[in-house]
């Protein structure tokens, strides 16, 4: 009997977290970090203040674990899109028109994800979303020289600056909630040029 009432809490304590994290992201999407406070989220998830901080000691522990979860869906999107594709250009392609593709359907959340002043503890996050991200195409480009589709490089520092770039050049149209229809088609050349792609 201690045990089933035992899971009944876990599981209550759980779905109650889920909640407060939908929420947080829900709101992010709309109003960034700024406009996301614990009150708000606590409202939005329908729950009492006290229980956000009861699974999340502070604001930052809150945004580090909400930018956790909204990058891990991005990346996982990013990669099952790749996937699908059987050359390097193809999956750099892929990641290009998928990372791109999302941010701009929800340029808020995106701007948040990317660009947006955060606290310490989400910066750091920041940047481990960004090596996913990185890890990922240098598979692809260590495949594409291994296989000859690509010229000799180092598939790190590769995937890392562009990476780097294709973060930056999405930084203004998610700003201003628009990009042109030539962003994301620009974005392809712009990185099948710096990896060597054969035209």
């Amino acid at each position: 009997m201690v045990y089933r009432s035992t899971e009944r809490v876990k599981a209550r304590l759980s779905a109650s977290r889920e909640r407060i994290i939908t929420a947080a992201l829900e709101i992010m999407a709309g109003t960034g970090y700024a406009g996301c406070s614990v009150a708000t989220v606590a409202e939005r998830a329908g729950v009492a203040t006290g229980t956000v901080y009861r699974h999340f000691p502070t604001k930052a522990d809150l945004f580090a674990e909400v930018f956790r979860t909204a990058s891990r869906r991005e990346v996982d999107a990013v990669a099952r899109a790749a996937a699908l594709e059987r050359t390097a250009a193809a999956q750099v392609s892929a990641v290009v028109e998928t990372f791109a593709g999302r941010a701009l359907k929800s340029p808020r959340l995106a701007y948040a994800l990317l660009a947006e002043p955060v606290d310490p503890a989400v910066d750091a996050e920041r940047l481990v979303f960004r090596r996913a991200y990185a890890d990922l195409i240098a598979g692809y480009v260590a495949a594409g020289v291994a296989g000859g589709e690509l010229p000799p490089q180092d598939p790190e520092l590769t995937a890392t600056a562009l990476v780097g770039a294709l973060a930056e050049a999405m930084v203004g149209p998610l700003a201003a909630g628009v990009a042109g229809p030539g962003t994301i088609p620009g974005l392809i050349t712009f990185i099948h040029r710096a990896l060597g792609v054969s035209p």
